[in-house]
């Protein structure tokens, strides 16, 4: 579930470089220079999705938790709950590839120092990741148009823009949209339930981490360096995902259906009044 941040690597003789694309910028480095490059990117768009409703809270007269991160040990555990039904959930679909063939995880590629080296990096990423697009589609925007036109309303038409931004993403394919518009709307659910982002940010986290580096697919169409294994998916694209990465298998609905049934279950009540 990432969108709009197109990787590719070359080799040129013996210097691996990787080209980042941010908006109409790209950046061609070295890989220490990419890394700090992935994060420096990312943390930038976190900003710009949170300085402006910093303004706005003060302008609204309101507390800035109020927008789905409200600081607190609740949320905390909230984000561990959600890390760990995120890894779950992208174990499950792996597994399930796996089983009808359409996955082999292959052999580690990476040893000693460097697989803890891009195990933080890479968590260290998408914790900003899932911060930047929760809050950007799911905090103030979710808020300020649920006042409007009622949360499911807004909820449907915002994960609707979550899966259209993916289509910027090399590779990218409509099922891979449709899913990525699907997990958007359980997010929804978990904020309506929690009455915060965080479950949904340490799901959205821990699922990209499953993906990019310790299950080595591709997520929403994007293949990205310092991955463990060497798998690979095979079989027919509406079982694998071919190039777009689990997330266009016909599966995934599946997983995140029995993840919204299982949710849905565990967290029946929705958080007192004035909460999300």
């Amino acid at each position: 579930m990432r969108k709009n941040s197109n990787r590719r690597t070359d080799k040129s003789n013996t210097r691996k470089v990787v080209r980042l694309r941010s908006g109409s910028r790209t950046i061609v480095l070295g890989v220490t220079g990419s890394i700090a490059a992935y994060k420096s990117a990312e943390l930038a768009s976190l900003l710009a999705a949170i300085i402006p409703s910093l303004v706005l809270a003060r302008v609204e007269q309101r507390r800035w938790s109020a927008y789905g991160l409200p600081p607190s040990w609740v949320g905390g555990r909230l984000f561990c709950i959600g890390t760990l039904w995120g890894f779950a959930a992208i174990t499950i679909l792996i597994f399930a590839l796996s089983g009808l063939h359409a996955f082999s995880f292959g052999h580690v590629v990476l040893h000693g120092l460097r697989i803890w080296k891009f195990a933080a990096f890479w968590g260290i990423f998408f914790l900003l990741v899932g911060l930047f697009e929760e809050f950007l589609l799911r905090g103030y925007s979710q808020f300020t148009l649920a006042r409007g036109i009622g949360f499911w309303p807004a909820a449907l038409g915002l994960s609707c823009a979550f899966g259209l931004i993916h289509l910027k993403n090399e590779q990218e394919h409509w099922p891979g949209v449709l899913a990525a518009a699907f997990i958007g709307l359980f997010f929804c659910l978990t904020l309506r339930r929690t009455g915060n982002l965080w479950f949904a940010v340490g799901f959205h986290a821990a699922w990209d981490w499953g993906e990019t580096f310790f299950y080595s697919v591709p997520d929403s169409g994007m293949t990205s360096p310092g991955h463990l294994l060497s798998s690979t998916l095979h079989g027919p694209m509406w079982l694998s995902g071919g190039p777009v990465g689990p997330e266009g298998s016909a599966l995934c609905f599946v997983v995140i259906a029995l993840a919204w049934i299982l949710f849905a279950t565990v967290y029946r009540d929705r958080p007192p009044d004035g909460s999300m």
